[in-house]
């Protein structure tokens, strides 16, 4: 039996360092197919059902690209921080497989849609679209194949070999899931398919003064993130020992491919990688290069929507809460924007909860969105809190004072000056001996300066 990774001595494992890489295939929730007009959705649907001649790979049909899904990749590409060429093209990728009914797969090579991005500090080497494979199910003596997945808009993300840890690995793909569903083109469930990752491994070694490197496992079969964080694991402990049994090193051409088995808990040899010749790469005849204006790309560019961590920076600086609540409300779009529906609510009360009490309670008594409102949930903040915060003489007090001294900042913030306004927060907080919810001095300086104003 393998010993666990936590096992090895840390002498032993100061002299290694992991290597990681990421492929990430993301189906694309558009309505229609990739290159054909069959609907999209195709899970749970009965086997072979939602097909055609294009999409089955019958002689004569013909490709049409789903412009949608090529403006979805670009934005995910933007969102990533890449660039966007101004051409790109298709192109056969030939191998054959069962579930791969044309022989050949339409895919990307040499001209991504777009390269060279970065997420947190993992760069990412190219953002490309492709044709999902047909899928096969297993039965007791035989194996079948459901097209109904052939021809689904794939998006493919790969990273640089930055990763260093399995941890690093899991947390890169919560954020990058978070980012796609921001985005709104896919719901990116890996327990659907919809979302599914392929790590590369090999491990760096040192030997004296000099550095060696195993050979490249990349691991298939791998449906969630805890089971990418042990594949990864398990990975980095047979390679170190398979190593210091063997001492075979990194060569030209030693890929190997293996599948996660999550009964076992263990990677099994599949087959030896192909390389990129092995795919006879060619340009898809039957469907135009690419081009993008400059104009094209920005417009794309304006609909993205502010992205997660972004607007946990916001929510601390605007609101008040603290780094812990900013990335539990920021974990999904819609539990963002109703903490921000309330917040506006908040507004229009006369005696309103404090952003930060608000966002406190969505946190701490994880509320279900589908069965409130943000309305009722502030009635429900206010009947727990009596509402007392407001009638406390001092805090209106010192919002008067502290206006009435700072007529700069007033007339700073009225011009839009949006730093006047943590200004005048940061003085009521002064004066009150930092007493009192920031988000609600806030909610209470801008109804006050609003009302002045008016005046």
């Amino acid at each position: 039996m393998m010993r666990q990774i936590g096992q090895i001595s840390q002498i032993r494992r100061a002299n290694y360092q992991p290597i990681i890489g990421l492929e990430i295939h993301i189906e694309l929730k558009t309505k229609s197919k990739m290159f054909c007009g069959c609907p999209a959705d195709h899970f749970g649907k009965p086997p072979n059902t939602q097909t055609c001649p294009v999409c089955l790979g019958l002689p004569g049909a013909l490709p049409v690209p789903n412009r949608k899904a090529v403006e979805w990749t670009i934005m995910a590409g933007l969102a990533l921080g890449c660039q966007i060429p101004g051409e790109s093209k298709f192109d056969r990728k030939n191998y054959f497989y069962p579930d791969l009914p044309k022989g050949y797969q339409i895919s990307q090579y040499d001209q991504p849609l777009a390269i060279s991005g970065k997420l947190g500090n993992i760069g990412i080497c190219r953002v490309h679209l492709e044709e999902d494979t047909g899928k096969l199910v297993h039965v007791e003596k035989a194996t079948l194949i459901d097209f109904n997945r052939s021809g689904v808009p794939l998006m493919e993300i790969v990273t640089e070999p930055d990763l260093t840890s399995s941890d690093e690995a899991k947390e890169f793909l919560q954020n990058l899931q978070r980012i796609i569903k921001y985005l709104g083109i896919s719901e990116a469930d890996m327990e659907k398919g919809q979302m599914r990752c392929e790590p590369t491994v090999n491990l760096e070694i040192k030997k004296g003064n000099l550095t060696v490197y195993t050979p490249l496992a990349e691991i298939k079969n791998i449906n969630s993130f805890r089971f990418v964080k042990r594949a990864i694991d398990f990975e980095v402990q047979r390679q170190f020992e398979e190593f210091e049994r063997t001492g075979i090193e990194k060569q030209a051409g030693n890929k190997v491919t293996r599948g996660w088995n999550e009964q076992k808990g263990i990677t099994i040899l599949q087959r030896e990688k192909e390389e990129a010749a092995d795919y006879r790469y060619f340009p898809e005849p039957d469907i135009p290069p690419m081009r993008f204006e400059r104009k094209n790309i920005e417009d794309l560019r304006k609909k993205l929507p502010e992205l997660p961590e972004k607007r946990a920076r916001r929510f601390i600086r605007e609101y008040g809460v603290s780094e812990y609540n900013a990335a539990i409300l920021i974990e999904n779009k819609g539990k963002a924007d109703f903490f921000e529906e309330a917040v506006s609510y908040a507004r229009e009360l006369e005696k309103p909860p404090g952003t930060k009490a608000i966002g406190d309670w969505i946190v701490n008594k994880r509320v279900d969105l589908a069965k409130t409102s943000p309305e009722n949930l502030l009635k429900a903040i206010l009947a727990k809190a009596g509402a007392a915060t407001l009638d406390d003489s001092e805090l209106i007090a010192a919002i008067t004072s502290v206006l009435g001294i700072n007529q700069k900042a007033v007339i700073d913030y009225n011009n839009g000056k949006e730093p006047a306004l943590m200004f005048l927060v940061g003085q009521v907080l002064r004066r009150t001996k930092g007493k009192g919810d920031p988000g609600q001095i806030r909610l209470l300086l801008e109804k006050e300066l609003h009302d002045d104003k008016k005046r």
